[in-house]
């Protein structure tokens, strides 16, 4: 038989996913492991949006709907940009899709000719440098470090750039990080974007779950030079705990999206017409759900911070947004724990699975083999005796 595809076959697998089946198989099996891996929220869809899907099923809105959505969710998401960004978007420049990951993908394909170069700062979410493989492009990885609170400067910004770069890949609040980036820093990389004439691919799905006080600013609000530069990209599934639902949005100048809209009417067509409903009555219906998720986070961001911070071996940041804590196993390279030698994040993460019964994800994929990414979108109760067994497996 004649050779699969040379682009298919350079892709690799989502770590994070890996990692969860894993997880759950070990617990199919009987064994008492936690998971902490996947960037999932426990909380249940809201019962309004929940009673929008079945009653878009019950009254037969179950057909074909435009490629991009229907006018009225492309609307609702206008509102929703709008009212919490100060944004303004017409309908005819947002696209409703199969999951923000699938917006990136779009993306991508709308921008990219093979050999553009995308920058990927990192630690980065794994799809990142993936997906620009996939479309042709080639990822350039900028490496940030826990001592500038894992932020991107624009000295590093500056570079990166070659001849070759056609965009830069941001993600605030980041995936694995959980740091933010103010609207002063944002504004600093954005000129230098400007000046290089730039794409900006803004994934700003995690911008409703920010914890002390702290304001969102998205990249599309700095002004038109910068707007139409930028593809903002965001979604249901983290602020409305639907993440099973699938649909993401992208917000962009009516040029990228009518390529956009084009290439998604060749693909998948429009994304399902009952999460649709659902997604528009999440847009547009009562917000407090996200406030009373948002509040849980904190308490549990709190609580998992102050702890891992006391445990010797381990350290992390104080997360500003999402629900990722990144802990720092520095000190714990080059010693052998549980008769294993802890080279980098994936044997920590190995040895600590089969011995200490917690599922956490190595950042190694993440670009940065020292650390290990918790998700605390998990209950209370779990955080705490992860951390404890996170005491005792150091300990012994």
């Amino acid at each position: 038989m004649k050779e699969l595809s040379a682009i298919a076959s350079q892709v690799k697998a989502s770590t994070t996913l890996e990692l969860d089946a894993l997880y759950k198989q070990m617990k199919a099996d009987g064994v008492d492991v936690i998971g902490f891996a996947a960037g999932e929220p426990d909380f249940a869809t809201p019962e309004h949006i929940k009673y929008a899907g079945i009653s878009a099923i019950v009254n037969n809105d179950t057909k074909y709907t435009p490629a991009a959505g229907t006018i009225q969710l492309r609307k609702a998401v206008c509102q929703r940009l709008k009212e919490d960004m100060g944004l303004d978007y017409e309908p005819a420049n947002i696209i409703c899709s199969s999951g923000a990951k699938h917006c990136l993908y779009l993306a991508l394909k709308a921008l990219i000719n093979p050999g553009d170069e995308v920058i990927v700062v990192e630690p980065a979410w794994v799809t990142y440098n993936e997906i620009v493989r996939m479309v042709e492009g080639v990822p350039v990885s900028v490496l940030t470090r826990e001592t500038d609170d894992f932020m991107l400067t624009p000295e590093e910004l500056e570079a990166a750039i070659t001849p070759k770069t056609k965009c830069i890949m941001l993600n605030n609040p980041s995936n694995p990080t959980g740091m933010l980036y103010y609207k002063e820093e944002l504004e600093a990389l954005a000129e230098v974007c400007v000046k290089h004439d730039l794409y900006i691919i803004s994934d700003e799905i995690y911008c409703n779950l920010l914890y002390d006080g702290l304001k969102f600013t998205s990249m599309a609000s700095l002004g038109e030079e910068v707007k139409k530069r930028t593809i903002l990209i965001n979604g249901v599934s983290k602020s409305y705990a639907m993440t099973g639902w699938r649909i993401g949005y992208l917000a962009a100048s009516k040029e990228i999206i009518s390529v956009v809209a084009k290439y998604l009417s060749h693909s998948t067509g429009n994304p399902s017409a009952p999460a649709q409903a659902a997604a528009l009555a999440a847009l547009t219906g009562p917000q407090e759900c996200v406030e009373e998720m948002r509040k849980a986070f904190e308490e549990r961001r709190n609580y998992m911070v102050y702890r891992m911070n006391t445990i010797p071996g381990v350290s992390c940041l104080k997360p500003e947004g999402a629900f990722y804590v990144m802990m720092n196993i520095t000190a714990l390279l080059g010693k052998v724990i549980h008769g294993k030698l802890i080279n980098n994040a994936d044997d920590f993460g190995e040895v600590f699975l089969k011995e200490g019964l917690v599922c956490i994800v190595p950042c190694t994929g993440f670009g940065d083999p020292h650390f290990l990414r918790w998700s605390y979108a998990t209950s209370m109760e779990n955080i705490k005796e992860g951390l404890d067994r996170l005491e005792r497996f150091l300990a012994e």
